[in-house]
């Protein structure tokens, strides 16, 4: 399980450094603006304007500013054995760095983070133990898509701006296939390395996250948002719902509860 130490903004402090030090924790680091250079186990690296950097546990690792102040979002955590299992970037326990695609969405959560740590309000730890799972989750996914093609990655953000436009439709593999140009089973495998997912599950998510928040934010029943969201068989929208949520349609709008973290980006 993932547990969080600190979140820090550094916002163009003059002379900033941090001396070199044996970590007991993870760091991730967002940068917003300008070059921080690092040194990490005997590595000199710079990170730049919307880069990801994650330094592991037990690095050695010293910081200081780089051509000018700047302003970054870091987060100190500690992971178990099971994280190790699931996620490659602790098994590998190496530093990884990467031009991220998603900057602003990443922004967006690396403050709400912070955020929700300086402001220490109403339920604050499951908020926090909710962001920092998902800006983990991404971290790794896009660690991992450094090794994917450039191609593919064209080809999986034209999939993606194109079910984001018409998740409420019906969708088919071929038509997805045809839009790029390529074959149906080569689709969905390309789709699911990148983006970890299938075409298909990805509507889902898009769906259910719709349904989430206009179950908390509308007066519409469960009858007319599963018509809304082109589930016309009722039955088959409850067992997606609850499949995704772990509640029922009906017991969500009941419990008041914020639309879950789930990845769509």
């Amino acid at each position: 399980m993932l547990s969080l130490r600190s979140v820090h903004f550094d916002n163009r402090i003059p002379n900033w450094r941090t001396n070199l030090m044996l970590l007991n924790h993870n760091v991730l680091v967002l940068i917003i603006d300008g070059k921080v250079k690092y040194t990490i186990n005997d590595r000199t690296v710079v990170g730049e304007k919307g880069e990801l950097l994650f330094i592991p546990v037990n690095s050695l690792r010293a910081g200081e500013n780089y051509d000018g102040e700047h302003q970054k979002f870091t987060v100190l955590f500690n992971h178990d054995e099971e994280d190790s299992e699931e996620l490659p970037i602790f098994r590998q326990s190496q530093f990884c760095k990467c031009k991220i695609r998603n900057f602003e969405y990443f922004k967006h959560r690396f403050e709400k983070l912070y955020l929700e740590v300086v402001g220490d309000g109403k339920f604050t730890r499951y908020f926090v133990n909710g962001i920092l799972q998902e800006l983990v989750g991404m971290a790794a996914r896009e660690f991992e898509l450094v090794e994917v093609t450039p191609v593919k990655l064209k080809l999986a953000n034209e999939l993606q701006k194109y079910l984001v436009a018409h998740y409420r439709q019906p969708i088919h593999i071929d038509e997805l296939a045809a839009l790029i140009h390529r074959s149906s089973n080569y689709t969905i495998s390309m789709f699911r390395e990148v983006m970890g997912i299938s075409p298909i599950q990805y509507i889902h998510l898009l769906r259910m996250k719709e349904a989430c928040n206009l179950l908390t934010n509308s007066d519409l029943s469960v009858t007319e948002i599963s018509n809304y969201l082109g589930y016309y068989d009722h039955s088959y929208f409850f067992r997606i719902f609850k499949k995704y949520t772990s509640m029922s349609p009906t017991e969500y709008k009941h419990s008041g509860s914020s639309p879950p973290s789930l990845q769509l980006f």
